[in-house]
């Protein structure tokens, strides 16, 4: 169960239930096919990603350890430990508390999502693989725009971040669904909604968000735990992307290298439409069981807009 949440903004809007991609009260005859991005990340190397539309940063930036690394060996590909027959994505990020010796990780796909239904099944670890615990390491799934100039409206950000050492006002762990209106770094300034709920999601977890008429809805494992409104809703459209980063205001206090990964399972779109978090693990079970491994059909956005994977 989802308990000892903290809701900062609420706003309540009517979302139409949709069944496998197709809203459930439209007339059947004005069905339409859902366009839909879907990858199960069968792949052996990088290189085979990134023909299907995924590419890793490279870019020192914001955020996490400044000058830090941002590392493209980070992203690799293995047998579920669950499952010898599955392959996920693993995302692998280590510091020992320096910028020369930090390394942070990000992998993005096309910026042309916006309005429809995210979903992805992630793998949260709550302890490093090696090394002492206790750094505010962030796991994360979401979709984001590029920051034009400060404080700029046209912006938008939609996030998942597990923290398992906690951070960002917590110290206990938690998971936290904010949405951004904009920002700037310098000095610090923030115009988001943001809730977190407080358990350990150690293991397998499936994360959906449905963004349709002025409402954002945060699922976690079937259930819904934040819903945000028109003040933070999308304006154009974003890149998907998964990261893994530390916060530099809460690392321990060591000069031993530790490391942390999150494994991601698959990850799902679907373009303008409201898909329930349980007809979303259908749709990609049997996408799984037609032996589909990649599927892209949303458009680019009309204009193409340049890839990104950034901040």
């Amino acid at each position: 169960m989802l308990t000892n949440k903290i809701l900062i903004k609420t706003q309540v809007s009517l979302l139409v239930a949709g069944t496998l991609g197709i809203c459930a009260n439209a007339p059947a005859a004005n069905a339409k096919t859902p366009q839909v991005m879907f990858d199960d990340f069968s792949y052996r190397k990088f290189e085979d990603a990134q023909e299907n539309g995924w590419q890793i940063r490279e870019e020192v930036g914001h955020p996490g350890i400044k000058n830090a690394t941002w590392w493209k060996e980070g992203i690799t590909f293995h047998p579920d430990p669950l499952n010898q027959s599955n392959t996920v994505m693993r995302i692998t990020s280590k510091t020992d508390g320096t910028a020369e010796n930090t390394r942070h990780t990000q992998i993005c796909h096309n910026r042309k999502y916006k309005e429809g239904t995210y979903a992805a099944r992630v793998y949260f670890n709550d302890a490093p693989q090696y090394g002492p615990d206790g750094d505010a390491v962030i796991q994360t799934f979401y979709a984001i725009s590029p920051l034009k100039a400060p404080m700029d409206k046209n912006y938008s950000e939609m996030d998942f971040e597990y923290l398992p050492n906690g951070g960002w006002g917590t110290e206990r762990l938690a998971l936290f669904a904010t949405s951004w209106e904009t920002f700037q770094l310098t000095p610090w300034t923030k115009v988001n909604a943001y809730d977190y709920h407080i358990e350990s999601l150690q293991g397998w977890n499936t994360l959906v968000l449905q963004v349709a008429d002025n409402t954002l809805k945060y699922y976690v494992n079937g259930h819904l735990f934040a819903k945000h409104g028109a003040d933070v809703y999308p304006e154009v459209p974003m890149s998907i992307n998964f990261n893994q980063w530390f916060d530099p205001n809460k690392l321990v206090q060591s000069t031993h290298m530790r490391q942390y990964y999150q494994d991601v399972d698959w990850v799902y779109f679907a373009k303008d439409q409201v898909i329930e978090p349980t007809t979303v693990v259908q749709a990609v079970e049997q996408l799984r069981k037609q032996k589909v491994a990649q599927r892209d059909t949303v458009p680019d956005w009309k204009p193409k807009q340049p890839d990104y994977c950034s901040l």
